[in-house]
């Protein structure tokens, strides 16, 4: 990775959650404040290949920081979301909540690449020659796991990060969902197991001498997760259990043959650190003993790092690979252990500032980088001292422009999210499910901006 989360009526599953948290509840700016710094990183990650480059040969030497920015933010996505989806209980409201804080930015992103490559700023990854396939790859925000490609080329992790969102809401459904210690070790021995036997991008090859065989592809698994979700959502029993169970196990089955990026290991290697942090939330709450979730989250870390040494002995620079590889996993969960232990203090306003526009500076920082590209007399040698100055600069105005998107694009439409599930919630539809004592401090978690998105996830092109 080089590159670049009033009381409705309830259905017939179960009753409702109780209480619901007090509005503006406390904030927690901790989380916020590692989704700020994640996303620096990986801005870095891709920004030191244009500029500071001298400073990134030296660094990764040691540590790859998109890599360690995308395991911090997947580490935060499996703390946070789903305390969201357990604090309000319903399908329904959790995918409500998905769509309106996910999908809109995400499509801005690609209209803007879309505008770049017009007028000659950026380019669309190959998207260009067959834009109805990369559109039905696009509708499930699984490119990666599909035949579309990545665009913004970050966007491959949002691929994982759904996968994420569709087995939750599956467990969930099944009463199931807090066994999180047993994912995670399940998944990290997979990646033990697996990883040297799973294939990369199996469908999209057997698919790609016919661009209808690719749409065909991507246009089923649409009709399989859009479906299953809207089961999910409108359903009631069985009907929204098949529903989310459908919609995860297409999912599932996509990322475990049909991936196309980074590793053959990837999709087990991010969902046990996904698992991980759900299991380190869970223990603060009381749900698993802390002891031994501190047992389980060093299994699962030994064994993703025995999966990478094992299966990454390929790799182009192999033993400075697996440095990265080892130290970007250790210092993901070492800046998390720090993160928790500083949860209780204040953080600074514009430190929790950056974590809440983090999924705008994640999306639109290649697009930044891409216009800099493209403009040759940008490109002169510079001094130490004048690409820090560029550098600065395209930083400041990646800042400025998610600053805008986030309160132009992305408040708004989680607002309207908000009240488009109050309305539904009146009207009794969507599955709820008690989830027991842990619900009050859900609900306590999910009303800090970090449940807003901790998916955008960082890595390479």
């Amino acid at each position: 990775m080089s590159s670049v989360s009033s009381g409705p009526k309830t259905s017939a599953i179960a009753p409702s959650l109780g209480p619901a948290a007090a509005p503006g509840g406390p904030r927690l700016g901790w989380l916020d404040a590692l989704r700020g710094f994640a996303a620096l990183c990986v801005v870095f990650d891709h920004g030191s290949q244009l500029l500071l480059t001298s400073v990134r040969d030296v660094l990764y030497n040691v540590l790859n920081l998109g890599q360690y920015g995308v395991f911090v933010f997947f580490l935060v996505s499996g703390y946070i979301v789903p305390a969201s989806l357990e604090r309000k209980g319903s399908v329904r409201s959790f995918w409500t909540s998905r769509a309106f804080r996910l999908y809109p930015m995400y499509a801005l992103a690609i209209v803007l690449a879309a505008i770049g490559y017009a007028t000659r700023h950026g380019d669309l990854a190959g998207a260009e020659h067959h834009p109805l396939t990369a559109m039905a790859s696009w509708l499930v925000m699984m490119p990666d796991m599909l035949t579309g490609p990545n665009v913004p080329n970050v966007t491959w992790t949002l691929s994982y990060e759904m996968l994420f969102y569709l087995l939750l809401a599956a467990l969930f459904t099944w009463r199931v969902h807090r066994h999180s210690g047993g994912y995670a070790l399940g998944f990290a021995a997979g990646a033990v197991v697996l990883g040297g036997l799973l294939p990369m991008a199996a469908l999209w090859h057997w698919t790609k001498h016919s661009s209808s065989g690719m749409f065909a592809l991507d246009a089923t698994a649409d009709v399989l997760i859009l479906g299953g979700i809207a089961f999910a959502v409108a359903g009631r029993g069985w009907t929204v259990r098949a529903g989310a169970t459908v919609a995860a196990l297409t999912a599932l089955v996509l990322a475990t043959v049909n991936q196309s990026y980074p590793y053959p290991w990837s999709q087990c290697t991010i969902l046990a650190l996904m698992f991980t942090g759900t299991l380190v939330y869970r223990a603060q709450q009381g749900q698993t003993g802390k002891l031994a979730a501190a047992w389980i989250a060093g299994a699962v870390l030994t064994l993703i790092i025995v999966a990478g040494l094992w299966h990454g002995v390929k790799e182009p620079h192999d033993h400075q690979w697996k440095v990265q590889w080892v130290s970007s996993i250790v210092l993901a969960a070492v800046t998390f252990v720090i993160g928790l232990a500083v949860a209780n203090r204040r953080i600074p306003r514009a430190v929790a500032w950056l974590g809440m526009i983090s999924y705008s500076v994640y999306l639109l920082h290649p697009l930044v980088f891409n216009a800099y590209r493209s403009f040759s007399a940008l490109h002169r040698h510079h001094s130490m001292t004048g690409q820090v100055l560029y550098f600065g600069g395209l930083l400041a105005v990646i800042i400025a422009a998610s600053a805008l998107t986030y309160y132009t694009v992305e408040k708004p439409m989680q607002r309207l999210g908000r009240a488009l599930d109050r309305r539904l919630a009146r009207s009794g539809s969507g599955a709820r499910y008690a989830t027991g004592s842990g619900a009050s401090a859900a609900q306590a978690l999910s009303t800090s901006s970090s449940s807003a998105v901790a998916g955008g996830s960082g890595g390479s092109p």
